[in-house]
């Protein structure tokens, strides 16, 4: 195996490994976004989120890992679309917007669990 087979296959691995963690994150910001409209009693649309900014970013303890800006529409009376936002941190959820207020997610146990 030369060299380029190997960078393609890195190449390869990695392209996988970003894709199937990718989709990991956007479950967690699904569900974020549908009990984050559960609890102010919104109605959560199409029960999906887009991807719409990732970034490298660092955390607390100073590792870096992509943050990612997932945005969802939601209606408060049933007759319009509304835009909310959720933002990942790796599989942390930071910042959820609905309405025209702002959560910030405390920071969680050790148990390594997000609050809403």
């Amino acid at each position: 195996m030369d060299i380029y087979e190997l960078l393609t296959l890195v190449l390869l691995l990695g392209a996988i490994w970003l894709w199937l963690d990718t989709l990991k994150a956007r479950e967690i910001g699904i569900e974020a976004a549908r009990q984050a409209c559960a609890e102010e009693g919104l109605q959560f649309l199409d029960e999906t989120v887009v991807g719409s900014f990732f970034r490298l970013a660092r955390n607390d303890e100073g590792h870096l890992q992509l943050r990612r800006i997932y945005t969802f529409e939601y209606s408060d009376t049933g007759d319009n679309r509304r835009t909310g936002s959720v933002t990942l941190l790796g599989h942390t959820v930071e910042l959820l917007h609905v309405r025209p207020q702002l959560y910030v997610v405390p920071k969680a146990p050790e148990t390594h669990e997000t609050l809403h």
